[in-house]
């Protein structure tokens, strides 16, 4: 008996994961081509889309019903990745993201290397070093930032789990991804801290 389900549970292990990766290569192929998705991150479900398009930006700031003036976080797999799109990192920044308790977004000036539509007006950017499984094999498949803006109309509440998204945002976008989806309390939004050109920190959201 104990084989049996031993046996039984391989099988499902391997077909989640079969899931798993068929979802992200899917979800890659739509943002390849321009298009946005709806997709579990390290906090709530996001909206995601490639965030050196400038246009598929556009689009997930008319699905969010939101003016552009207000920037968008951005997702990436490592470390490295910050660097690519930041001009000039200060320490600190190494310092929060290794001791930080809960996902951490970074705001951090002279960004490049990413569509100009995702930018704050003063050229800031906020990046965030995703830790969770899917967003991380997500960003790293995609090989490229991806945009990450919580799956809501801008003004109402953001949704706690996959079923709380209204269906005018499942609807709106190109491709909504079946991995996570029946989880009923998804982690809350990151803390957000601002960083100075001098390295000083101001804290956004706790």
């Amino acid at each position: 008996m104990d084989k049996d389900r031993k046996q039984t549970d391989r099988r499902t292990q391997t077909e989640q994961v079969r899931g798993y990766r068929e979802d992200i290569r899917k979800a890659v192929e739509v943002m390849n081509r321009g298009g946005v998705i709806l997709y579990p991150t390290d906090t709530i479900w996001g909206i995601g889309c490639d965030a050196t398009n400038g246009e598929a930006v556009r689009r997930v700031y008319e699905i969010k019903r939101r003016v552009d003036s207000k920037a968008l976080i951005t997702l990436v797999d490592s470390d490295v990745k910050v660097q690519f799109y930041v001009r000039e990192v200060p320490d600190v920044a190494w310092d929060l993201i290794e001791l930080a308790e809960k996902p951490l977004t970074v705001i951090y000036d002279g960004a490049r290397n990413l569509a100009p539509e995702l930018l704050a007006e003063d050229g800031s950017v906020a990046i965030r070093v995703t830790r969770e499984a899917f967003s991380r094999e997500l960003c790293m498949r995609m090989k490229r930032a991806v945009v990450s803006t919580s799956a809501n109309v801008s003004g109402s509440p953001a949704p706690r789990c996959f079923a709380d998204i209204a269906p005018e945002i499942r609807e709106a976008v190109d491709y909504v991804c079946t991995s996570r989806r029946d989880e009923r309390q998804n982690p809350p939004a990151s803390a957000i801290v601002k960083l100075g050109c001098g390295g000083e920190v101001r804290i956004i959201r706790e």
